[in-house]
């Protein structure tokens, strides 16, 4: 009975009871539970023109891999694994029609040909479109060309096996490449945030997904650029990187301007912002607000130019001209622009770009403008980013690497913990005190783990990094829990006699070394590069999990279960 006591005053307390609640919230966050028999592959990027593009099937930008639509059956067929597909996949022939079965919908993708164009030295005479608007065309001479099919077309998609959890893996773990770019002269803020959001815009454009772009710095306070991509090479970063930056504008599919000839793009308050001269916000309908935005950019005399010559092309319809302006980065048409009548023929030098952005209420239509005025602002700015990138290092790691250190580590980590229940049932001979100690450092794992997964913002990977982290936090927690149980058990010998007393004395020990370690760490965070920061950032949220949660519940359990019956 009085066994039984016991444990019900330890549940119902509420220490140990703010600990369930965190470990609950793990669990969610985490999915572990819910994803153990998730099944299928998921897609982690689609090549556009590819048949999977043309039947619709597209990859979520930005997302976590659990949060990817996932492929579960190929005509029939169950696909539980990347072999699966592969097998699903081999021996193709053109025009041959698969049923492909997500999680979200079904898609028909019909094989293509692997097509090779070649180039014959005879001439021709072509018809080409001049002017799309009038449709004039002339007639040109070029070269021959012969299409000829040499094989059947990759179906176009990249697909990964399906992940257990909703934890983001680092690329030490589930393989990629990752690139360190340093400016060539040092930019401000502002410029760097700038360069981040253009890259992170252009990698997107090419269906890649898991990418990560990011600032770091080291200790010596030089800024670099860190770009992570999953599931590629580091040739194809490479390339990818090196072949960004063509933006133009086009009227009637003929250029306008390039991102070279913009020469200024306003992001100060003075040039940019809502456009109260047109309304600023207003009732759209019912239920939905509508801001207005507006910024300017200038453009080189030579670019003017070219824009009067093909807006005075065009006609006036109400109060815009008959074309829009369309605005493409590397050939990929991401907005199109109402142009004003007043432009036709004009060439002017400086242009007010707006748009607008909408939401359920004045806050979020507004917030929705200044978001869509930004990346505006970021494509026309893309060509012509602030600074050259230099390559200064590349990593590519393997996906098969990443899995067997998972498993290692593992293990290590099971050889770990039964080493130290042995030395804790050596110290004190009392398994209450053993099983508890491991119980609660297991706990701040799972918890920490949680955290991770919930708070994606913090762009927190579980990486090598982040396993040294989690070592170091749960190191220091085993090391405060013994503070603990020695001041538990050693009271009567410093004449201190209450629990309260007791714990107070431990946890003045504890709450000095965490705001210590805390102090240390910071720095690191703060201008630490790649590893040093997410080590940091893992320590930090370990160790005050476990100062703030767990540990306070474990002193209670200790101090129930010492109690004399």
């Amino acid at each position: 009975m009085a066994a039984k006591s016991k444990l019900r005053r330890i549940v119902t307390n509420p220490r140990v009871v703010i600990v369930i609640l965190a470990v609950l919230i793990a669990v969610y966050s985490t999915g572990i539970p819910f994803s153990l028999g998730r099944e299928g592959v998921v897609v982690r990027s689609i090549e556009k023109g590819s048949a999977a593009y043309d039947a619709g099937l597209r990859s979520s930008e930005g997302a976590a891999l659990a949060a990817k639509e996932a492929i579960i059956a190929i005509d029939g067929r169950k696909i539980r694994a990347v072999a699966d597909y592969a097998d699903a996949v081999s021996g193709l022939e053109v025009n041959q029609t698969l049923l492909f079965e997500t999680n979200k919908a079904f898609y028909r993708l019909t094989v293509k040909p692997e097509v090779n164009i070649r180039v014959l030295p005879e001439l021709e005479e072509k018809t080409v479109i001049v002017n799309a608007t009038t449709n004039e065309t002339k007639n040109v001479l070029a070269n021959k060309t012969v299409e000829e099919v040499v094989g059947v077309a990759d179906l176009g998609l990249k697909v990964a096996n399906a992940p257990k959890t909703n934890l983001r893996l680092g690329l030490d773990l589930q393989g990629g490449a990752r690139v360190m770019l340093k400016p060539e002269t040092e930019l401000p803020r502002e410029d760097l945030e700038l360069v981040i959001a253009n890259m992170n815009k252009r990698l997107n454009l090419f269906g890649l997904s898991d990418v990560v772009v990011r600032d770091a710095s080291d200790l010596s306070g030089s800024r670099f650029i860190i770009v992570e991509v999953a599931g590629a090479d580091e040739d194809d970063v490479r390339q990818l990187i090196a072949r960004q930056g063509k933006f133009e504008a086009k009227i009637a599919n003929e250029t306008v301007f390039t991102g070279n000839e913009v020469t200024d793009v306003c992001r100060s308050a003075q040039c940019s912002g809502i456009d109260f001269q047109s309304g600023g916000c207003f009732q759209g309908s019912s239920s939905e607000t509508v801001c207005r935005f507006y910024f300017t950019i200038s453009l080189s005399p030579e670019a003017a130019a070219k824009q009067a010559a093909a807006t005075g092309k065009l006609a006036v319809v109400g109060d815009y001209l008959s074309q829009p302006l369309q605005l493409y980065l590397d050939d990929e048409l991401v907005d199109e622009l109402q142009i004003g009548k007043e432009l036709k023929g004009n060439a002017v030098t400086g242009i007010s770009i707006s748009g607008s952005g909408s939401g359920s209420g004045k806050k979020a239509a507004t917030a929705n403008a200044i978001n869509n005025m930004k990346r505006l602002q970021t494509i026309l700015i893309t060509g012509s980013l602030p600074v050259k990138l230099e390559i200064v290092r590349t990593d590519s790691i393997s996906p098969i690497l990443g899995e067997q250190f998972l498993r290692n580590a593992l293990k290590v980590g099971l050889v770990a913990i039964l080493f130290v229940v042995g030395i804790l049932l050596f110290a004190y001979r009392k398994l209450q005190i053993a099983v508890p100690v491991m119980c609660t450092s297991l706990l701040e794992i799972f918890i920490m783990l949680g955290f991770a997964s919930l708070l994606p913002f913090l762009s927190w990977t579980i990486d090598l990094a982040a396993i040294a982290g989690i070592i170091a936090a749960v190191g220091t927690g085993v090391n405060d829990q013994i503070i603990i149980t020695d001041e538990a058990l050693k009271g009567e010998q410093r004449r201190i006699f209450s629990w309260k007393e007791k714990l107070k004395s431990a946890f003045a020990v504890i709450f000095g070394a965490y705001l210590t370690l805390v102090v240390a760490m910071l720095p690191l965070f703060a201008v630490g590069a790649g590893l040093l920061r997410g080590f940091a950032l893992t320590t930090i949220i370990g160790m005050s999990v476990g100062v703030f949660i767990t540990r306070p519940a474990y002193a209670k359990v200790i101090e129930i279960l010492m109690e004399k019956d």
